[in-house]
């Protein structure tokens, strides 16, 4: 008894999916269903990827119910419970077209973005409320890189002090009284 049927070119995309795709999920299902197919029972499918047995069966299912979609919307992850994560994709393009800017020209008194002052921003003028975590994800989303300043100090040369005319010490020379 086949759990799935599919036609040869249903079968030739989904190899060509499984072959090609980046997503570990999408292979995981698409291997599961070509196995399924090949006429392997769903325990051994099930064993082979290390997944319970109803979660091949919930993979058969979501993949019979997206019957008019694509291959690669029948074999995405179905709609998760919990809440929503709010700030993604909303904060992003907001942070990257004001990065560019001067703070100054908004009121703030900061010559520099920070992920609090992007905070504060996003509030006063967006009345979106996200936490330092969100903000600092969609800087790395955006892939704005910030370096901290060097400071010269650090790259003086080892006898600085002897090119100066500094220091007795430095030059080897003790200080005190000679008897």
């Amino acid at each position: 008894m086949a759990l799935i049927k599919l036609n040869s070119r249903e079968v030739a995309s989904l190899e060509k999916l499984g072959a090609s795709t980046p997503d570990a999920r999408q292979l995981k299902r698409a291997q599961a269903l070509l196995w399924l197919i090949d006429g392997e029972g769903v325990e051994d499918v099930a064993r082979r990827l290390r997944v319970k047995r109803q979660t091949v069966y919930n993979w058969i299912a979501r993949f019979e119910a997206r019957a008019g979609q694509t291959l690669e919307e029948r074999l995405s992850d179905g709609p998760r419970a919990g809440r929503p994560p709010t700030a993604l994709e909303i904060i992003d393009p907001l942070i990257d077209q004001v990065i560019e800017q001067d703070p100054r020209d908004f009121g703030y008194r900061s010559t520099i973005w920070t992920t609090p002052l992007l905070q504060r921003y996003l509030s006063d003028e967006h009345q979106i409320k996200v936490c330092a975590k969100s903000v600092g994800l969609a800087i790395a989303r955006v892939r704005i890189v910030w370096k901290r300043p060097r400071h010269r100090l650090a790259l003086r040369a080892w006898n600085w002090q002897q090119v100066k005319g500094g220091s007795s010490t430095a030059s080897g020379r003790t200080s005190g009284r000679s008897s």
